[in-house]
């Protein structure tokens, strides 16, 4: 490792642990306003990580020379152990394998039949939106988010059994993050059974959905849903998926697929109802795209100002607030040596508000992404991810959230009584008590 790397003692992460533990966040931009865009953290144990908000560094790792990096046993062997060997915590040629096995399942073409779907379970879950007072609306956006998911994955309903999957889901992540944010304490978590109780809620999930899988292979019916889609995809070999491999990407998309186009959609509405000009202006596209009457994928091209909304969100509160990578070589960026093991933590939060790149960083501002301009901003932005590892449901999210903002819009007039936004940074970065309020519009 390069000698003029700034280091943060293990000593000066030690004393702030409480405040990192809550929100690590202010403590990152701290350091990056004082010792530049990438320092060294001692974490002890003799363990070290290089935390980065350089623009070259992160296409250098994500892009350019992805190659010689995979992702850490954070995600490989941390996180694997509650969401499975999917896609998003694997390496190397299993997941290249898995990726291409999945990838044609969110071609848009394959999407466009799910549409439907999205619409449908939307309009069921804003029907449930308390209105005319004040509420945290993140409880809702995510049990939205989720229902989403689970009905593009099964198509028919499983109340008790999607009920179940999301307190699973959601205990575990909370268990997650304590042994990413107390890496010290992991011998207590180990010792008291936190983890094994974990690690039992993750086997009961498996057996529900080892049962979906089951019943729909026995059942020789097809529902031309993202299930269907899993179960006949097939390898070079001609080989499908087993039931274990089928589980590991189902709970992968249930985690990863409701938690972060929740937290984004939650995001967004609470900016928009912190600027009700910019509110005004997605009402009137609605409005304007409802009296065309357009077939469902051009309604979502002609929404175009509230994808850039949800763009602008996304930049402000990227849901996929940092990531990790660790060199399986030794590589050098621009005279910093990484050597083999180097583990590397990039903050997109602090990317997507350098003022170096941004103007007027912490500004909501839509009109940045607008045709003509957002091309200058693909170096660093990163929303989704960047590289071959760029998250695989993109396009599924985008759809769902563009039909999720339009449509709460054009029923609901949503403000708040709050001056600034919250957050709670876990595996994702989440809303924290999001109070809005949803005064019903009069539509047709």
């Amino acid at each position: 490792m390069s000698e003029k790397i700034p280091v943060i003692s293990f000593l000066k992460i030690y004393a702030n642990a409480r405040r990192i533990l809550k929100n690590p966040l202010p403590f990152h931009r701290e350091n990056f306003e004082k010792l530049g865009d990438t320092f060294l953290i001692k974490v002890g144990f003799g363990r070290s990580s290089l935390l980065t908000r350089d623009r070259g560094l992160t296409t250098h790792i994500l892009q350019k020379q992805q190659k010689k990096y995979y992702k850490s046993r954070l995600q490989t062997e941390d996180v694997a152990k509650y969401m499975g060997n999917g896609i998003l915590t694997s390496n190397g040629e299993y997941w290249l394998k898995q990726r291409r096995l999945i990838q044609p399942a969110f071609h848009k073409k394959k999407l466009n039949a799910l549409i439907a779907t999205i619409e449908k379970t939307i309009d069921v879950e804003l029907k449930k939106t308390p209105t005319n007072e004040f509420v945290d609306i993140y409880p809702q956006m995510s049990n939205m988010a989720f229902q989403v998911v689970a009905k593009s994955l099964f198509s028919v309903s499983m109340y008790s059994e999607m009920s179940r999957l999301q307190h699973i889901t959601e205990v575990a992540q909370k268990m997650l993050i304590k042994e990413l944010r107390q890496p010290y304490k992991k011998w207590w978590f180990y010792f008291s059974g936190q983890i094994q109780k974990n690690i039992e809620l993750t086997n009961e999930a498996r057996t529900i959905l080892n049962t979906i899988i089951q019943d729909r292979k026995s059942s020789q019916e097809s529902y031309d849903d993202l299930l269907d889609m899993l179960l006949n995809a097939r390898y070079d070999d001609g080989n499908p998926m087993s039931n274990k491999q089928l589980i590991d990407e189902i709970l992968i998309l249930f985690t990863a697929g409701h938690e972060t186009t929740a937290n984004a959609l939650t995001f967004t509405l609470a900016l928009l109802a912190l600027h009700p000009e910019i509110q005004e202006k997605v009402f009137q596209e609605v409005k304007d795209t409802e009296e065309q009457q357009l077939e469902a994928l051009e309604k979502l091209s002609a929404l175009s100002y509230t994808r850039q909304c949800i763009e602008e969100a996304m930049r402000l509160y990227p849901p996929a607030y940092i990531t990790d990578r660790v060199s399986i070589e030794d590589d050098e960026y621009n005279g910093i040596k990484l050597d083999k093991g180097t583990l590397v933590l990039i903050s997109f939060y602090e990317l997507h508000r350098n003022g170096d790149f941004w103007e007027s960083p912490d500004k909501f501002n839509p009109d940045r992404f607008s045709a003509d301009k957002k091309k200058t901003y693909s170096d660093w932005y990163f929303p989704f991810g960047a590289g071959p590892r760029m998250c695989i449901g993109n396009n599924f999210a985008m759809y769902e959230m563009i039909l999720a903002i339009s449509e709460t819009i054009r029923r609901y007039k949503v403000s708040t009584n709050q001056s600034s936004i919250e957050i709670k940074p876990l595996i994702t970065l989440r809303p924290d008590n999001a109070q809005l309020k949803f005064e019903p519009r009069t539509v047709k």
